[in-house]
């Protein structure tokens, strides 16, 4: 029996007005957070209420099946059995070439000093970091926790490109606040230095300033956490609890900090000097084809 205020209709009340900040869908331990930022226990009892409520609510209509996602359940290609028109597939190639002629675009990053990825410890909030890193063609890296050595070698690969062009390479890092969230950039810079790589990782979020300036509740750090023991921190706090327009805000500004818009304004006039002769050079390849 319940015998706190966190009941059904309280869970699925506020988990409509949290749905209508995530048009991209979210998940139930997302969901979780969100709702522990409201002010309800974070416990696996409650967690497990969440899991119960938002199932009885899709399947009786209150809240839609497409607002929520699985990400460990993706599909892996497509089974295609549409029918085509040869009309619509000619009008879609001229529309294509269209795009050919008039996409020119150099790299937004190519003469910039620093070469940026945006990485972040939850797989789950990758939805609300694309979009912002799409904007502005930033590299996205959900590291889910403690990224592995195979994962790293290949970050290092891209990372030593970029410093042979003379970049410098910073990761804007954005993870929960316990023991391994706090410790999870110290052990990627370590690594990737192994590599022969070095990196600067800028902690973007989450920060006890942040946590105090939202007013975000803490829970006691995980035991099952080994650096639960020597951690000083004053409470557990997840990344998910921090609403998705304050993230992307927070991603924005993070990425902004590190370019320079007098460089890129000049990236931007070669750019158009570049364009005619790319243009030129397609529109004589099209006359030719017989």
């Amino acid at each position: 029996m319940v015998k706190d205020a966190f009941t059904k209709s309280w869970i699925i009340e506020n988990a409509e007005e949290v749905l209508e900040e995530y048009s991209d869908g979210i998940t139930i331990r997302q969901l979780h957070y969100r709702l522990v930022a409201r002010g309800m226990t974070n416990d696996v009892q409650h967690y497990k209420r969440v899991v119960v409520a938002m199932t009885d609510a899709r399947w009786d209509g209150t809240v839609d099946m497409e607002s929520f996602i699985d990400r460990e359940r993706a599909m892996s290609g497509e089974t295609k059995a549409e029918e085509k028109s040869l009309t619509d597939e000619i009008e879609n190639a001229k529309e294509q070439i269209g795009l050919w002629m008039t996409q020119y675009r150099l790299s937004r990053w190519s003469n910039q000093p620093e070469y940026i990825e945006v990485w972040i410890e939850k797989k789950a909030l990758q939805g609300v970091f694309e979009g912002e890193c799409l904007s502005k063609s930033v590299g996205l890296a959900p590291c889910k926790g403690y990224p592995s050595l195979t994962f790293l070698n290949d970050v290092a690969g891209r990372f030593k490109e970029a410093q042979e062009r003379g970049q410098d390479t910073v990761i804007l890092y954005f993870g929960d606040y316990d023991p391994s969230g706090e410790d999870i950039p110290r052990s990627i810079e370590a690594n990737l230095s192994r590599m022969g790589c070095e990196v600067e990782v800028e902690r973007m979020a989450l920060t006890p300033e942040q946590i105090d300036q939202w007013n975000l509740p803490g829970v006691p750090a995980k035991l099952t956490d080994s650096r639960s023991a020597t951690w000083d921190g004053a409470g557990a706090v997840e990344l998910d609890a921090i609403e998705p327009s304050e993230l992307k805000k927070l991603c924005n500004q993070a990425i902004d900090a590190h370019f320079d818009r007098d460089l890129y304004a000049d990236l931007k006039e070669t750019e158009e000097e570049e364009k005619k002769g790319y243009q030129e050079a397609l529109k004589a390849f099209v006359a030719s084809i017989q």
